[in-house]
């Protein structure tokens, strides 16, 4: 079935082949001239951020979250980024932007400022959501940063398969089901991911103030995972026990969002006994296991464009899956924008053939297997011994990622030969360079604390020095007159369109509230 897929792709020429559409999302947090996370408000330079297109804020009022538009090439859309990127370094004042992952110095809860979405019915929800985050996991988890990847393939492209498949769907489930086709793989060998762009092996440890844990002293401030990847994605990253419970399944559309749809209807007692007001003010959305479908951590996503007011699952049912959002990756802390161009062309090559390669349906016994290797790269991908559950049998964490890589290779002259270029190999001579070091492997999680150690820095001073160092790449390359102007009046529209809400309400919130419940 795998060589059927992939010889059926190889059935396209050149001309039928249009390439990906992608997009990226990336947070990072605002810190103040000694790193520490910022008090501010969201800087009134960078719009409202209930409705600005492109820059808005995460759970935090200091968490910056910057988006791209849809581009149809790599390059497009790193340069959209770092656009964003300048302008953003550019009205920060002394305020620096965070390059790592893990969070800057902390302390506790209160120094986390839940962000704030203005008086609208819509703003008060997601203010109200966050609120019920702080009530159920604390707010020091919701200060981490990452980078979520979009991509989808156009539609020109799914028409073509369908056809070469001999499907006879209507194309909404067609797509559906190749996307979730893609997703079983994806958590497949999503490990991968974690051994290649992990890059938060240490943290700063305001962070885990009065919280267990089984971290190694890097120097007074610094703990570190001695085999960890991605302490982001760990333990004391995102999770949570009511989560845990919910087996989310990701082998269709109709099951996924039936299993979401439960936990959004189906109360937790903890959460029943926090109730949903402190006297007239709302302290979460409702008891239930999520509040909303965001609620839910998972490595990916399959996504659709919602309208206002809808909700992710009402528009995944109406209109398909319409991409995939990629949510495991770290950011790079020495790149500027936080992701790096060979890292988005790899992804593309990876995703593709997750698509392409055979992709049953996931079990029980298969989906705790699955767990078990992503969570094992996460906490010890960095130790060369760690042997990895494949097909009933260990394999070394080195060899399996060899073997993918190569596995990668055939795909990536394919699309290198159409696009007249090496777009694809270079891209995978990247990840194969990181795994080939005869003692220690290059991989980022790796490179994060060489470059510590050999700068005598621990984890608050040396991202604050990578965060100022690019700050000053960025503020010195500045901004192209017309792009500087659209950002601008982006700035403009956004205030106008936030007011604009506001002032057109006719609902008290408690009202809107009780509706969007109903919903």
């Amino acid at each position: 079935m795998a060589e059927s897929r992939h010889s059926v792709f190889r059935q396209f020429a050149a001309s039928d082949w249009n390439g990906f559409l992608k997009g990226v999302e990336k947070e990072g947090l605002r810190v103040d001239r000694n790193g520490f996370i910022a008090q501010t408000p969201h800087p009134e330079a960078l719009g409202s951020a209930l409705t600005h297109p492109q820059i808005t804020t995460d759970y935090s009022e200091a968490l910056l979250e910057l988006i791209t538009p849809v581009c149809a090439s790599t390059r497009e859309m790193m340069e959209s980024l770092r656009n964003t990127h300048r302008f953003v370094q550019q009205n920060l004042g002394d305020e620096v932007f965070w390059a790592a992952s893990m969070p800057c110095e902390l302390e506790g809860d209160p120094s986390i400022p839940i962000a704030e979405y203005g008086s609208s019915n819509i703003g008060q929800l997601k203010n109200v959501y966050r609120q019920g985050l702080a009530v159920r996991y604390g707010r020091m988890m919701q200060s981490i940063a990452g980078a979520h990847y979009n991509l989808s393939l156009p539609d020109s492209f799914w028409r073509k398969w369908q056809e070469t498949l001999g499907n006879q769907q209507s194309l909404k489930d067609f797509k559906s089901d190749q996307y979730f086709w893609l997703i079983r793989n994806f958590r497949r060998r999503s490990w991968l991911l974690m051994l290649l762009f992990g890059a938060s092996p240490a943290l700063d440890a305001s962070f885990v103030d009065n919280v267990s844990h089984d971290l190694a002293g890097f120097d007074d401030d610094t703990l570190y995972g001695p085999e960890a990847t991605s302490l982001r994605m760990g333990d004391l990253g995102y999770h949570n026990n009511a989560q845990a419970s919910l087996n989310i399944c990701f082998n269709e559309l109709s099951t996924y969002t039936q299993t979401l749809d439960r936990a959004i209807h189906t109360t937790w007692p903890a959460y029943e006994a926090i109730g949903t007001r402190r006297g007239d003010k709302f302290i979460q959305i409702n008891t239930s296991v999520l509040q909303i479908e965001n609620e839910y951590y998972s490595a990916v996503r399959p996504k659709r464009t919602t309208e206002r007011e809808e909700k992710p699952i009402q528009a995944l049912e109406a209109r398909g899956v319409e991409y995939i959002e990629v949510r495991c990756l770290d950011l790079d802390p020495f790149s500027p924008v936080g992701v790096n161009e060979a890292q988005i062309d790899f992804l593309d090559l990876f995703l593709l053939d997750c698509l392409l390669s055979d992709s049953p349906c996931i079990g029980d016994a298969e989906c705790e297997r699955l767990d078990d290797n992503y969570k094992d790269v996460v906490a010890h991908g960095r130790n060369r011994e760690l042997s990895l559950c494949q097909g009933g049998h260990r394999t070394q964490v080195g060899d399996a990622a060899v073997q993918l890589l190569e596995q990668l290779e055939p795909l990536a002259e394919l699309l290198d030969g159409w696009n007249g270029g090496e777009t694809y190999r270079n891209a995978l001579t990247e990840q194969r360079k990181k795994l080939s070091g005869p003692d220690v492997w290059s991989v980022p999680s790796e490179k994060v604390l060489e470059a510590m150690r050999s700068s005598g820095q621990g984890h608050r001073e040396w991202v604050m020095a990578m965060s100022r160092q690019h700050q000053k790449t960025l503020r010195e390359e500045g901004l192209d007159a017309d792009v500087l102007a659209a950002f601008r009046s982006m700035t403009a529209e956004s205030m106008a369109e936030q007011k604009r809400m506001e002032e057109n309400q006719t609902q008290t919130f408690g009202e809107f509230l009780e509706d969007y419940l109903k919903s």
